[in-house]
């Protein structure tokens, strides 16, 4: 690990203010759970870090609005995730988090770098020993022609199959989530939808955000499908694992027909991906076990699998219809 400067604003304007003097090279930090081990790894190698882990302005969170749900991006993980309401009234926004990583980072990890993490794949991870576009553009991608069993099928390009590993966002983006940033050019809001980029012939560029931008906040839109929601995770151990398939799903039932429907996939996609396909489908329809198992397969239609990871399409298939009989309990039982 290279040498450093460190600095510790006590504001988030002191924070803007110290990246804006910055030069290229300069990272935010936020608990530190991805930016430590890249830069372990040499995948990062910032000249300067701004640790904003402290600002207290941005730790707080609220979940009594009625028009929506307002979380600070420094609230923590474990926190958010052990809120009343959100159990009661948004199981898949509480369940995205306690189902991700282990308690240890939970209490650490923070909601809006969360959002940020960057991805899991080996071949991004290994250095110098593998190409990758997203670490090196135009280096290549081992993955193409490598093992491929954990990347995605939805969302890939020629350059990069990498997947987006976290779960927070999926759900996030099937309840239509807007994050609210802060840069010297003053304040903007960003559909969640609209925050990552798909790798495109551009992998390194990840999100629409700029390098001097701070992501200050995460607002939620009240809606009554959260009753009736579920995040479903598939993995290879029930814990401290990264999904091979999940799905956030909310659902609003009128005498057994779906009114509402929102799904998100992830495990399978190179950012957080909404599937209007499966919603489609659900809309409209008294919901059997057929039509789940339709909204499954509908959600995958467009998928593009590798050489080790077409199992995904059916396992993804099979978590959605899942996740969509989970929601109809919860909505039967509200």
């Amino acid at each position: 690990m290279q040498r450093f400067t460190y600095v510790r604003p006590s504001t988030p304007a002191e924070a803007i203010r110290a990246m804006a003097e910055s030069g290229p090279g300069t990272r935010f930090m936020a608990g530190g759970t991805t930016l430590y081990d890249l830069m372990k790894l040499g995948v990062e190698a910032p000249s300067k870090i701004i640790d904003i882990t402290h600002l207290d302005a941005l730790a707080g969170f609220d979940t009594s609005g009625q028009h929506e749900l307002v979380f600070g991006a420094l609230a923590r993980m474990s926190d958010v995730a052990a809120d009343r309401r959100l159990l009661k009234d948004y199981p898949a926004l509480a369940e995205s988090l306690s189902k991700a990583a282990s308690q240890q980072l939970r209490n650490m990890a923070r909601v809006g770098p969360n959002l940020l993490q960057r991805t899991r794949c080996a071949y991004f991870r290994g250095g110098e020993t593998f190409p990758c576009n997203k670490r090196e553009p135009g280096s290549g991608c081992a993955a193409h022609e490598g093992l491929d069993r954990g990347h995605a099928v939805l969302g890939v390009s020629e350059a990069c199959r990498a997947v987006y590993p976290g779960d927070w966002g999926v759900a996030l983006v099937a309840f239509d989530a807007v994050v609210d940033t802060l840069s010297p050019r003053g304040e903007r809001s960003i559909p969640l939808k609209e925050l990552h980029r798909e790798p495109g012939s551009t992998p390194d560029v990840e999100t629409v955000l700029a390098p001097d931008e701070l992501l200050v906040r995460i607002r939620v839109p009240a809606t009554q499908a959260g009753r009736a929601s579920t995040y479903h995770k598939i993995r290879d151990r029930e814990s401290y694992a990264f999904a091979l398939s999940s799905a956030a799903v909310a659902l609003r039932l009128d005498s057994g027909v779906v009114t509402e429907a929102r799904v998100a996939l992830g495990g399978v996609a190179t950012r957080p991906w909404r599937s209007p396909e499966a919603e489609s489908v659900l809309l409209g329809q008294p919901l059997t076990e057929d039509v789940a198992e339709r909204a499954g397969r509908a959600a995958f239609a467009a998928a593009i699998p590798g050489k080790h990871n077409a199992f995904k399409l059916e396992l993804g298939a099979r978590t959605v219809t899942d996740a969509v009989l989970i929601a109809r309990q919860r909505a039967e039982q509200s």
